[in-house]
C-alpha cells in the first residue's frame, strides 16, 4: 500500500528512507522521494536474496510516499522473525536497505 504524505516539498533526488519502526512487529512503513514521476518497483528480499514479495510495481507520481508492509509474503503467508532487505527501483536510481522482523 503506497500513501502519498501530504503537504510535502517536492523531492529533487530520489530517495529511500529508513523503514519506521525497525525493528518493526507486524507492520513498518518505508519512505521513498521521488523527483519526477515513473516506473516504480519496491520490493523485499530475504537475506539470501529470495523475493519476500513485491510492494510496488507501476507508475507512480512525483512527490513523497509512505509505503507500508505489512510482514507477508506473495502468497500471504506471514513471514519469518529476521533480517529482510528492502530495494527501490525507479529509473536510473537503485538503493538497497536492511529491515529487521521481531515476532
Amino acid at each position: 500500500e503506497a500513501l502519498d504524505i501530504p503537504n510535502n516539498e517536492m523531492p529533487t533526488v530520489y530517495s529511500l528512507g529508513a523503514n519506521v519502526p525497525n525493528p518493526f512487529n507486524a507492520t513498518t512503513a518505508i519512505e521513498v522521494g521521488l523527483p519526477k514521476g515513473g516506473d516504480v518497483r519496491v520490493e523485499v528480499f530475504d537475506m539470501l536474496g529470495k523475493k519476500v514479495t513485491t510492494l510496488v510495481d507501476g507508475e507512480m507520481k512525483a512527490g513523497k510516499h509512505r509505503i507500508v508492509w505489512n510482514g507477508v509474503d506473495n502468497a500471504g503467508r506471514e513471514v519469518a522473525s529476521g533480517i529482510y532487505l528492502y530495494r527501490v527501483t525507479a529509473g536510473d536510481f537503485s538503493e538497497t536497505k536492511k529491515m529487521t522482523l521481531i515476532k
